[in-house]
């Protein structure tokens, strides 16, 4: 017997990154806002049970190395399961943009198998899981308004922004993470620290009425001056206030309407754009629930399967 899903992988913004002390593994302590929107890769899953393991991964373009296929087979290795899985991934959240789409297909992978196996996976395992695949994943097995701490992994829910419109602009510049960090390392002193910290706290507390906070825009825009003036473009063409998300290349603004949007997107017509708004938690879950309803029961958060013992 084949089971299906035809899934929806949300992708996210930061609303304000600050990046904190080097920590004794290597990574950033940072602080960020999660916050998921409209724009979503297409995830079409076929599932059924087999003696031996096979995942494809269907889609265009190749993406090598894809998150996909390795969530699922560390999935299937944590229930002890063999199957033969079909994805076929339409890709429309831009890569290498810092809007987390590989991130949120791996976590759709996390959320979706489970349930078409027939398998209880506790939240926790999920998120262990998650981590094991990027800093990001965790955070989409929750969507909505939430704090990261940590890499990121470290999650704790805000209240949710209240509905934005919002226009994400991704520009074919490639920018590097690992540049972004080395290059922002040599900035980073205790001064700083408190600084970053207070700042942060205090646009929290606003709930995403002041403009966010992106520490890698400074060593980002001296890299590519491009992506600087395209955040000061969207706000002369409206915008509420812009910022770059993750480390870049997207850049988003907030708008007050639609129509100054429309009117952004037409003065923007060289660049690829989208026109999004933010996805509360409640509305991202609810998505899921529509996307598996004929294989789960109940509402309980994972998805539980209508066919777990």
């Amino acid at each position: 017997m084949t089971r299906t899903a035809s899934l929806k992988a949300f992708a996210k913004l930061n609303l304000g990154l600050r990046i904190l002390a080097k920590r004794p593994d290597n990574y950033h302590e940072l602080r960020t806002v999660f916050q998921t929107i409209s724009l979503a890769d297409r995830l079409d899953v076929e599932y059924s049970a087999a003696r031996k393991t096979e995942i494809i991964v269907d889609g265009t373009p190749h993406i090598p190395d894809n998150l996909v296929e390795k969530a699922c087979r560390i999935l299937l290795d944590q229930i002890k399961l063999t199957a033969k899985i079909r994805f076929s991934l339409q890709k429309n959240v831009p890569t290498g943009a810092g809007l987390g789409g590989g991130s949120s297909d791996a976590a759709a992978v996390l959320l979706s198998v489970p349930v078409l196996a027939g398998k209880r996976v506790p939240l926790q395992t999920l998120q262990t899981l998650a981590a094991q695949l990027g800093s990001d994943v965790p955070y989409f097995l929750h969507g909505g308004t939430a704090l990261g701490l940590g890499r990121g992994e470290e999650l704790y829910p805000l209240p949710e922004i209240r509905e934005s419109k919002v226009l994400v602009v991704a520009p074919a510049v490639h920018s590097s993470t690992a540049e972004a960090y080395r290059d922002l390392s040599a900035q980073l002193t205790s001064e700083s620290l408190q600084l970053k910290l207070n700042s942060f706290q205090q646009q929290a507390w606003q709930g995403g009425d002041s403009a966010p906070e992106n520490d890698f825009e400074s060593v980002i825009f001296a890299r590519h001056p491009e992506l600087a003036r395209l955040r000061q473009y969207l706000l002369r063409l409206g915008a509420r206030y812009a910022a770059m998300t993750g480390s870049g290349s997207a850049i988003f603004g907030v708008f007050n309407n639609s129509e100054t949007i429309l009117q952004a997107q037409a003065a923007l017509s060289r660049e690829r754009s989208f026109s999004v708004s933010f996805l509360s938690r409640a509305r991202y879950q609810s998505s899921w629930m529509r996307a598996l309803q004929p294989h789960v029961k109940g509402a309980e958060w994972p998805p539980l399967s209508l066919y777990a013992r």
